[in-house]
């Protein structure tokens, strides 16, 4: 894979050389106010045919004048757009089925996060409705189905390298499904994922088994789902590739709170697509990806007499109609 932003360098060195010459801040070498070509913007909107997409031949105008007036405002040269462009080049090359480096990097602009509340809230029916958040890079789609009441995490011996912080992070979720007049809804899917105590996902990390710390539950007559998980861990989000780099430039860090992952789907319901966020962790009110919302904090609670969970959390998601 390329370097972040490999002509960076030479944006910043061709900057310092229009400064050094005056040449800055729209001003010319002859000193003058530089005067762009005010028609310009409106030809590339007008080459739009009468034919496009309706959706896209909508919104285009609006990206390419928010594009434009940007490229305007800050003055951008050939350089900073050079740079640009192989850096969501670097994000393509990097994106696979077990990682989307692209969707990393809407999510330290928060753009995944400003786009599912204004999503939500173009679709909610209710103001009941537990809270969406954002999907996250590394969401995979076939996960077991496993019977209520069992645990999501695969293959926990001594031998593990955090099979003491497992233990004592074990813990007992359950609840219920339910639509927005309270009524139960039976035969749910709980599809469900979070990270091992080491912050990494599965698919990240060779040591662990295929589809550890994931599966799919479905709700019973009562809408009650149950499973054994674990108390959540807060992590950094990879650094090792161009979203990981752009904080590092922005003097930004790279750390999430604690959080599990749910997808909750029921015929004739909105699909919710959230994570409930642990109160205790300290990256709590300051997620690199903005996604925290304050009804999607919970609280663990000491659990008494299973052997198989020290923590407990009961929490019901309600969906929306369609």
């Amino acid at each position: 894979m390329g370097q972040m932003i490999p002509d960076l360098a030479a944006a910043n060195r061709q900057s310092a050389k229009l400064k050094s010459n005056g040449i800055s801040n729209g001003i010319n070498g002859a000193g003058k106010k530089c005067q762009y070509d005010p028609t310009f913007t409106q030809k590339v909107i007008a080459a739009t045919g009468p034919n496009a997409n309706p959706r896209l031949a909508q919104i285009f105008p609006s990206l390419v004048r928010h594009l434009h007036d940007f490229a305007r405002e800050v003055n951008l040269t050939v350089g900073e757009w050079s740079a640009a462009v192989d850096f969501l080049n670097d994000c393509g090359r990097m994106s696979d089925d077990r990682r989307n480096e692209t969707q990393l990097l809407c999510d330290i602009l928060g753009l995944e996060s400003l786009v599912d509340e204004i999503t939500s809230k173009q679709l909610a029916t209710s103001t009941t409705q537990t809270p969406s958040a954002i999907l996250g890079p590394f969401y995979r789609s076939d996960a077991p189905f496993l019977p209520n009441g069992t645990s999501i995490v695969q293959d926990l011996s001594a031998s593990v390298p955090w099979y003491e912080q497992a233990l004592a992070d074990s813990a007992f979720l359950s609840g219920r499904v339910l639509s927005t007049d309270g009524k139960p809804i039976e035969n749910a899917v709980v599809d469900v994922w979070h990270t091992a105590p080491n912050g990494l996902y599965e698919q990240q990390d060779s040591d662990q088994p295929e589809m550890n710390f994931r599966g799919r539950f479905r709700t019973d007559q009562q809408g009650r789902y149950a499973l054994y998980a674990l108390r959540p861990v807060p992590y950094p989000i990879p650094d090792d590739g161009p979203a990981g780099r752009l904080l590092g430039l922005l003097d930004r860090h790279p750390n999430r709170p604690g959080h599990i992952h749910f997808i909750v789907s029921a015929d004739g319901h909105r699909t919710l697509t959230t994570q409930l966020y642990d109160s205790r962790d300290r990256w709590v009110d300051n997620d690199a990806v903005f996604a925290v919302k304050d009804e999607l904090v919970v609280t663990f609670e000491p659990r008494e007499g299973d052997p198989g969970a020290r923590w407990e959390l009961g929490y019901d998601f309600v969906l929306g109609r369609c």
